[in-house]
């Protein structure tokens, strides 16, 4: 069968960007559905309001993406957040530290911890599923070291970016959207335009195949893992701009939520295939739903897990098929 492009349909169906074709259908659809049957559904805020109110899970996936891409996972994004809230909070309110130093050592510290992980994975030939589990009880048990209540951030700088709209005609972006699309560019660039980012795909399709290519796995694995931590403590500053607030708490699940948007975005869970701006498509779609649901105002926030779930299953089975079609090639 040959498509209205020209091109064999089995071709189609079997190259790396079909998942990710049919996450933005399922985009264009979900907005569409939305605008037929909510008037200022596709306004233009909100849809800005999409990338305002998921900035912080856009950064959390560009990790999560280059991490399953090398055919691993993290489980402990969601806690590295919430940990980078508190220590925020905690030096901002208790030591009154500048807060340029504070986001630096957030930060540093989430990179380390990452980094961390990835040198237990790979020297120590561990599961990334259970070094990243400890690591997620871990950053949570941490946190309540800290605090057990929530602390409140009454910083100037961190009010001030909290409470601050760039204006973009007559409607207004936050600057941790902002922040989160030039993370996203700078991601796009480091995977596809790097010899970095092809060592992130290599180790993905096969680790002993890029080993005795003579590709450097041990420092891919440790950076991979490092570079996911500081996303992680990045989406937490943006977190704590949000909320003004840092709590042990926060961000339960999230971790779950990052990894079904980079699926749903048309990354293989098996890793070495699919595209980091794959993210920002999965957050949309799961931002758009919510949205929905926030619109009709008659079914519950729960609905929104359900949905998730159903479209997890099916991206599961779309990308099983397609790996058996490869295989059989």
């Amino acid at each position: 069968m040959i498509t209205a492009a020209g091109l064999p349909a089995r071709s189609i169906t079997s190259s790396p960007y079909f998942t990710s074709l049919i996450t933005v259908f399922l985009l264009v659809i979900l907005l569409a559905v939305g605008g037929a049957a909510y008037p200022g559904f596709l306004s233009l805020q909100v849809m800005f309001n999409l990338l305002i109110d998921n900035a912080f899970l856009l950064v959390i996936a560009i990790g999560m993406s280059f991490v399953i891409l090398s055919g691993g996972i993290d489980l402990s994004v969601g806690s590295v957040l919430a940990l980078t809230t508190m220590i925020c909070a905690y030096m901002l309110q208790t030591w009154h530290w500048n807060p340029l130093v504070v986001i630096a050592i957030a930060l540093a510290i989430g990179t380390l911890f990452g980094a961390a992980m990835g040198a237990l994975i790979h020297y120590f030939k561990l599961q990334p599923f259970i070094v990243t589990l400890a690591g997620m009880f871990l950053a949570r048990g941490l946190c309540y070291l800290i605090s057990i209540n929530s602390i409140t951030i009454e910083d100037p700088f961190f009010v001030a970016l909290s409470q601050t709209q760039l204006p973009i005609g007559d409607c207004f972006i936050s600057p941790g959207a902002v922040i989160a699309l030039v993370t996203l560019a700078a991601a796009i660039y480091v995977a596809h335009c790097t010899p970095f980012g092809r060592a992130i795909y290599a180790v993905g399709g096969n680790e002993q195949s890029a080993l005795m290519m003579g590709l450097r796995v041990a420092r891919t694995k440790v950076l991979i893992y490092a570079f996911s931590g500081f996303c992680a403590a990045l989406a937490g500053i943006l977190f704590s701009f949000y909320m003004l607030s840092g709590y042990g708490l926060h961000a339960q699940g999230t971790e779950l939520d990052a990894i079904a948007a980079v699926v749903i975005g048309g990354t293989l869970l098996s890793g070495g295939y699919g595209y980091v701006a794959g993210a920002l498509t999965g957050v949309l779609v799961l931002g758009s739903i919510q949205t929905l649901i926030a619109f009709d105002g008659t079914l519950s926030s729960w609905w929104t897990k359900i949905v998730i779930g159903g479209l997890l299953f099916i991206f599961c089975v779309v990308q099983r098929l397609m790996s058996l079609r490869t295989n059989k090639k």
